[in-house]
C-alpha cells in the first residue's frame, strides 16, 4: 500500500528498497489508517537531539484535509519520546502548498539545498531546508 501510494505521489518515488534500507537502518515508519484504506505515512531518522525527516506522503485522495498536521503531530509524539530538541527537512522549493503547511506547523526556513532533488533527464530541483525548534513548541 505505502509503495502504491508513493508512485501516484511522486515522479521519482522511494522504492520499496528505499523503505527496507531506512527500516532496517533503525529508522522510524509511521502510517495513518482510516477504514483499511492507507491515509499517509512518514520516514524519520533519530539522531542526537534531533530527527530527521526523511519521507512525509498523504495519498492523492485524501490531502487538503488535514491528514499532513496529523502525521506531523504523530512525529513530533515520536520525536519527543526520543528527546529530540529539533526536527530536520527538506522540502522542494517550488512545493508552495506543502511549505505553507511546514510554516504554519512552525518549521521555519533555515537553508537551501542547490539541485538537491533529481526530476529526471539530468535536471534537479532546489530544496529548503526546514528546522522545528521542538523546545518552542508547545506539547
Amino acid at each position: 500500500a505505502v509503495l502504491r501510494v508513493e508512485q501516484r505521489s511522486y515522479g521519482q518515488p522511494w522504492s520499496r528498497l528505499n523503505f527496507l534500507d531506512s527500516l532496517r537502518a533503525g529508522h522510524q515508519g509511521q502510517c495513518l489508517w482510516r477504514s483499511g484504506t492507507l491515509l499517509g505515512y512518514f520516514m524519520a531518522m533519530p539522531g542526537v537531539e534531533e530527527v530527521h525527516l526523511l519521507n512525509i506522503t498523504v495519498a492523492p485522495d485524501w490531502r487538503r484535509q488535514g491528514w499532513a498536521r496529523v502525521l506531523l503531530e504523530a512525529l513530533v509524539l515520536w520525536a519527543r519520546t526520543r528527546n529530540a530538541r529539533w526536527i530536520w527537512l527538506e522540502v522542494r522549493a517550488d512545493n508552495r502548498a506543502a511549505r505553507t503547511l511546514y510554516q504554519r506547523f512552525g518549521f521555519a526556513e533555515v537553508g537551501r539545498r542547490k539541485n538537491y532533488y533529481p526530476l529526471g533527464r539530468g535536471l534537479h530541483a532546489d530544496a529548503v531546508l526546514m528546522s522545528l525548534d521542538l523546545q518552542w513548541r508547545a506539547s
